[in-house]
């Protein structure tokens, strides 16, 4: 089938899928409750006593630090929504009711992957407000600042692929919910996402060093302008070059999930 029939049944799959969103609000209003706890938690919390860029004063310093941080956390959660979202509709039968219609295989994936970053953009304004209510700022330039959500959207896109191929292999939402939490939570928080990487136990730096999440936090942090002054610069060439370490990872992501993902919704299909 032909690319732009593929890409037009693609945006009817994807616009299924955004019409869900306003029909079932509550799974935006759970999506981004989680991440703006995290804020609150960590900003008010625990910021006092997390010491950031060498200051002992740091709560307003540790506040921007942790912004990256967390929307690095929500768009990978977000985009855990695929496999769940996949996974529901093969228990309840949509899936079947999309073969038999007159549509290129392939659109089913791609438009519930598109629908997903639509997902995560709504997030990131809801979280981007309440960064700003706790007191963190972009200090960057706006091409800086587009580049920084960029990066956030188009990592997320990559997860959003991996999950589409969990969703198609293991169709079960409670499964996917539980298996994708195992693996991203650890992934998550052994990371720069909420402290720096030298307070960590050194068995794990190496791993959090070359943990795509810690790159695409550190290519946020300093595109938005959020690194604290004094912050001991990174070894590590990931961290020394994260904007290129995310989209490098994204692309290799894509070009081995994208096909996998597509074979076993055609082998899931075929039953």
């Amino acid at each position: 089938m032909k690319v732009p029939y593929v890409l037009a049944d693609a945006a009817v799959v994807a616009k299924r899928n955004i019409i869900k969103i306003k029909r079932v609000p509550d799974l935006l209003v759970f999506t981004t409750l989680s991440p703006i706890m995290f804020v609150l938690l960590f900003a008010y919390v625990f910021g006092g006593a997390i010491n950031v860029g060498g200051s002992a004063a740091s709560s307003q310093a540790y506040r921007e630090f942790l912004i990256a941080g967390i929307f690095a956390q929500t768009v990978i959660f977000g985009a855990t929504i695929t496999g769940a979202g996949l996974a529901e509709d093969v228990k309840k039968g949509v899936i079947d009711r999309f073969r038999s219609l007159p549509m290129a295989p392939s659109a089913v994936l791609t438009g519930r992957t598109l629908s997903d970053v639509v997902n995560n953009i709504i997030v990131l304004v809801v979280m981007s407000l309440t960064g700003l209510l706790v007191g963190w700022r972009i200090h960057g330039t706006f091409w800086e600042a587009a580049a920084g959500y960029g990066l956030l959207l188009v990592f997320a896109y990559a997860i959003s692929w991996i999950m589409a191929w969990i969703g198609m292999l293991v169709p079960s939402p409670e499964v996917v919910n539980n298996a994708s939490f195992i693996v991203i939570f650890p992934l998550t928080f052994v990371a720069n996402t909420f402290v720096p990487l030298e307070t960590l136990p050194a068995a794990l730096q190496p791993f959090a060093e070359w943990n795509p999440v810690s790159a695409v936090t550190q290519a946020a942090r300093e595109l938005f302008g959020n690194i604290p002054p004094g912050t001991p610069a990174p070894t590590a060439w990931p961290l020394l070059h994260p904007e290129v370490y995310t989209l490098i990872w994204t692309v290799v992501t894509l070009a081995v999930f994208i096909p996998i993902a597509n074979a076993q919704y055609r082998r899931s299909t075929s039953r």
